[in-house]
């Protein structure tokens, strides 16, 4: 079976210097030989690739953090809150930025990458979530605190009864964490009924205690 002809997007000299048509490649190499499937001109072009820079990547997950490290255009504006893959010797994972140091202790909320000597990061694929539950009859008594690791896009409401395991819990409030993003995340704590956040945008949550086990002595 032949293998399929590979084609680039560059400017002919013949019909379009000013605009970028589909070619053909005739010949690869540094130096490519083309041709124009718009008039069949043939000639010779090369592909100017992207330049990126090499930055210091730190992941923290559970408490936890390795040292990895992302290539990227020099010129991309980067800041706190935004998202991106690394490659880990685990796997691919998704990690959020929460700090880019530019050196000498210098933290700023964004900056191009060629600035940036290293981003602070924390790992989203899937966080651990404390939840704070307490008895239902509002005493402390019987208070305890329970982690969930979970997808980090998981969502709790705020009135809404949660079963995670063996555990039931009715959500009283979420408390998000400063790079939380999106709407509604201006606000520390979410406390009204159908207030909503992801995991990946939780610092805590408080909530009832709903499980069985808490009340097998009543």
């Amino acid at each position: 079976m032949s293998e399929p002809t590979q084609q680039v997007a560059v400017p002919c000299p013949a019909c379009s210097p000013d605009l970028e048509t589909v070619h053909e490649v005739l010949a690869p190499g540094d130096t490519l030989t083309v041709r124009c499937t718009e008039c069949d001109h043939t000639h010779k072009t090369r592909i100017e690739e992207d330049e990126e820079v090499e930055r210091t990547v730190i992941v923290s997950q559970d408490g936890e953090s390795f040292k990895t490290h992302v290539n990227a255009p020099p010129g991309e504006q980067v800041a706190v809150g935004e998202e991106f893959i690394v490659d880990t010797p685990e796997a691919l994972m998704t990690v959020r930025i929460t700090s880019l140091d530019l050196g000498d202790e210098q933290r700023v909320e964004s900056a191009p990458v060629a600035d940036v000597e290293t981003f602070w990061t924390r790992a989203v694929d899937n966080v651990s979530v404390p939840v704070t539950m307490n008895p239902r009859d509002g005493s402390h008594d019987g208070t305890r605190s329970v982690d969930f690791l979970l997808p980090g896009d998981h969502e709790f409401v705020v009135g809404e009864t949660v079963e995670l395991g063996d555990e039931e819990f009715t959500v009283k409030s979420i408390r998000l964490r400063s790079d939380a993003v999106g709407p509604g995340t201006d606000m520390d704590q979410l406390r009204y009924d159908g207030d909503d956040a992801i995991a990946k945008d939780i610092k805590r949550v408080y909530a009832d205690d709903e499980s069985s086990d808490a009340w097998s002595a009543w």
